[in-house]
C-alpha cells in the first residue's frame, strides 16, 4: 500500500519536470518582431547557432525578420563568408509583399555589393532565383523563405516550406546572397549589425 503514494508522487514529479522542460524550451526561442527563432538548429547533420537576427525596415515600415545561423559565432562579414560548414539565412515576412519585386531587389542587392565581372558570372543563377520569386507572385505576412548553404550540395532555396528546383552550386552565389545583408551596401545597416550580433 505504501508504494501507491510513492508511485503517484513520482508520476506527478515526472509530469512537472516535463512541463518545466517544455516551458524552458519555449522560453529559449528568440522573439524578433513577433517571429520566434530557435537559438539552435541542425542543418545537414551539423549543429548551427543563431548568430544574430533583426528586422528589415523600409522607411518606417517593417518588411521582414531575418535570422543568420552559423556553426560558430562571427562578428564580421569576412568571418561569415570565410566560415566552413553549413549556413542558413531565414526570412519571415512581416507584411504582404510582391515577391517578384522582392526577387528584383535581391538581384540589385547582389549586384551592388560585388564587382561587375563577378556578378556577370552569376547572372544565370540570379535570373533563376528571380523567376522563382516571380512565380510565387506574393509573400504574405508570416510566410518564410530560407537560404541554406550545404557544402557539396550548394545553395538550397526553400519558399513556404518547399524546396525550389536544383541547388545553386557555386559557393560564390551564396556569398553574393549574404552580401545583400552583410556587404558594403547592405539592404539595412541596422539589420547588418543585428545579424552580426553587434550591439549599439
Amino acid at each position: 500500500m505504501s508504494l501507491l503514494p510513492s508511485l503517484s508522487i513520482r508520476k506527478c514529479l515526472l509530469a512537472l519536470l516535463c512541463a518545466l522542460g517544455a516551458a524552458q524550451a519555449g522560453a529559449q526561442t528568440v522573439d524578433v518582431g513577433g517571429v520566434k527563432l530557435e537559438p539552435r538548429i541542425n542543418l545537414a547533420g551539423q549543429p548551427l547557432q543563431l548568430n544574430g537576427a533583426g528586422i528589415r525596415y523600409k522607411a518606417v515600415f517593417r518588411v521582414y525578420t531575418a535570422g543568420l545561423y552559423l556553426g560558430q559565432k562571427a562578428g564580421t562579414t569576412e568571418a561569415v563568408l570565410g566560415q566552413a560548414g553549413p549556413k542558413r539565412m531565414t526570412i519571415t515576412m512581416l507584411r504582404d509583399i510582391d515577391s517578384g519585386e522582392l526577387g528584383k531587389l535581391f538581384a540589385r542587392g547582389m549586384e551592388d555589393n560585388m564587382d561587375r565581372r563577378q556578378f556577370s558570372r552569376l547572372i544565370p543563377g540570379v535570373m533563376r532565383m528571380s523567376q522563382v520569386f516571380s512565380d510565387h507572385k506574393q509573400l504574405k505576412t508570416g510566410e518564410t523563405f530560407v537560404l541554406d548553404w550545404i557544402p557539396g550540395t550548394g545553395t538550397v532555396l526553400t519558399v513556404k516550406g518547399k524546396v525550389e528546383g536544383e541547388p545553386f552550386r557555386e559557393p560564390e552565389f551564396f556569398d553574393a546572397l549574404m552580401r545583400i545583408w552583410l556587404g558594403p551596401k547592405p539592404a539595412d545597416w541596422q539589420l547588418k549589425d543585428a545579424l552580426l550580433g553587434i550591439q549599439k
